[in-house]
């Protein structure tokens, strides 16, 4: 079969993420991948630099999207607000391709050097939302702090997404996650009582009601 036929990079990734499911991510070969997509080891090698780019590829949109998301958001919105909707905005790159984003899941899932390497793409994401948090005048301090809040909620919602038995989408648990998080200083959370953000002895909620 012709390594030009169309959509080779496709081909490979799909044979990949099958053959790391099958075998192990560490037991699979460049050969093995090329030969199940019916195409040459150096045409994987046009595509991919090693075994490791299909599951962490370097041209990825998310930087891209959530910092244009960031940039955009109407001024008037907090800052997890703001964060809440650049994930939003990034859900799609994950369900559009959600049967191999499943499989790139599991993968990782089972091998601990690349959940650490997952673990920096996160931080590289979170550095994106800091920074464009900055550029939106939010200080210095609290840049990070939302950032890292943001990441945090999307790696428990990702999961739970991959997880869900009832197919929610993605941008739904991102905005319940987030949801939670901006509530977890409610004393409802801890037993004690009727929520009261912020130690409001009145017990009003943050929209007043």
């Amino acid at each position: 079969m012709s390594r030009w036929k169309p959509d080779a990079r496709g081909r490979l990734e799909k044979a990949a993420l099958e053959l790391y499911n099958l075998k192990g991510f560490d037991a699979t070969t460049v050969g093995e991948i090329a030969g199940r997509a019916g195409l040459t080891e150096r045409t994987f090698y046009r595509h991919f630099a090693d075994k490791r780019e299909v599951l962490f590829p370097s041209a990825s949109p998310l930087p891209a999207i959530l910092a244009n998301a960031t940039a955009t958001a109407p001024a008037s919105l907090p800052p997890l607000e703001v964060v809440t909707l650049a994930l939003i905005e990034a859900a799609p790159v994950y369900e559009e391709r959600e049967h191999l984003v499943r499989q790139r899941q599991a993968v990782i899932a089972a091998n601990p050097e690349l959940q650490e390497r997952e673990l920096a793409k996160l931080a590289a994401l979170a550095a994106t939302l800091t920074q464009a948090l900055r550029e939106r005048g939010l200080d210095p301090a609290t840049a990070p702090l939302a950032a890292e809040i943001g990441i945090a909620a999307l790696k428990v919602a990702f999961d739970r997404w991959v997880n869900d038995p009832d197919r929610h989408s993605l941008a739904q648990h991102i905005r319940e996650t987030l949801d939670a998080a901006g509530h977890l200083g409610c004393r409802c959370h801890s037993g004690r009582g009727g929520c009261r953000p912020n130690g409001d002895p009145a017990g009003h909620s943050a929209g007043g009601s």
